[in-house]
């Protein structure tokens, strides 16, 4: 019966997201849409990350370093060495993944209260790195980034070149769809395996779990390193679409905001990243017309949901079954 009701979710999420919001969009002529959903799309694959650095009991505020590193990686790799933007995603991601295991092998043996202390100013040393560094083009960015070129394998087209397409926007938010689809998608299976269960001990007692052979440097640093595996496509995700990249790109805000999409949409839910984003995005650009007032109401109303729902927002559904049964 759960499976079935999984599967049936599934089948609902899939049919949203490739009929029924294109043709909302298409129906109703904003087509700006489609830019706002493929950003909340990206965001929540790199809230996703941050998400698997909370499964193993630590706080991670430094994704932004990842995203940042990734979109100049992607960038570099298209407009100075020229290659194709769809192999510079994995090579982002790898990249991120690498420099997550030099950093992280130090800072991740301290506690955990260290560790995110650190992991705070990892964003702006990332700002300050490209601002030094000439392959970077300091303040100045790496501007007029081509699109996506065509990729093709013997001769035959996987991914059509997005410059001669009619809607590059719709390809973008397919792009940006089936990249969280796919990295959520690995998420599931990784919570749901062997080495899931290895992670979830150490969120619960790293002494207990290490006294019975768990090598807890070992599970850190993995979980570490795919989490910044998820920043790194998403910072060269975003990089594709905005065709271009500055060091500001993303800064500490952004790194809060990956770690409060988690908080809001439930530490325990391996889709909690994905809903928190939409509604902490959705919500922000909802209280621009307060003007001055809009952080003051958004930090509030933050603030109370965390207490009123301290599991997050897809906890009302666990909340609803202990109502019914009673």
């Amino acid at each position: 019966m759960k499976n079935t009701t999984k599967i049936a979710g599934v089948g609902i999420f899939l049919l949203i997201v490739f009929v029924m919001v294109p043709w909302a969009i298409a129906a109703s002529g904003r087509w700006d849409f489609y830019y706002t959903l493929t950003s909340v799309a990206l965001l929540s694959i790199a809230s996703a990350g941050v998400w698997l650095t909370f499964y193993i009991g630590r706080i991670n505020i430094g994704q932004g370093a990842y995203t940042l590193a990734g979109g100049y990686v992607s960038a570099v790799l298209v407009t100075q060495a020229g290659v194709n933007f769809w192999l510079t995603l994995p090579l982002a991601g790898l990249f991120c993944a690498a420099l997550s295991v030099l950093i992280g092998l130090p800072i991740l043996r301290l506690r955990g209260v260290y560790f995110a202390m650190i992991t705070l100013v990892l964003t702006e040393v990332a700002r300050l790195t490209a601002l030094a560094l000439p392959i970077t083009q300091g303040a100045k960015g790496i501007t007029s980034i081509p699109l996506p070129r065509e990729l093709s394998l013997f001769g035959m087209t996987l991914i059509p070149d997005f410059a001669r397409l009619e809607n590059p926007k719709l390809a973008f938010y397919l792009m940006a769809v089936i990249l969280m689809i796919a990295s959520y998608a690995a998420l599931y299976r990784i919570v749901n395996s062997r080495l899931g269960h290895l992670c979830r001990s150490l969120q619960q007692n790293e002494e207990l779990a290490s006294s019975i052979g768990v090598n807890i440097s070992y599970l850190r640093v993995l979980a570490y390193a795919i989490s910044s595996f998820y920043g790194g496509i998403a910072g060269a995700s975003f990089v594709a679409i905005s065709q271009s990249i500055y060091p500001s790109s993303f800064q500490v805000a952004d790194s809060v905001n990956f770690m409060l999409n988690c908080f809001l949409g439930g530490l325990g839910f391996v889709f909690g990243p994905m809903l928190g984003t939409l509604v902490l995005y959705f919500g922000w650009d909802l209280l621009f017309t307060t003007g001055r007032y809009q952080l003051l109401i958004y930090s509030s109303l933050l603030i109370a949901l965390m207490m009123l729902l301290p599991n997050g927002l897809l906890s009302l559904n666990q909340l609803r079954g202990k109502g019914m049964r009673k």
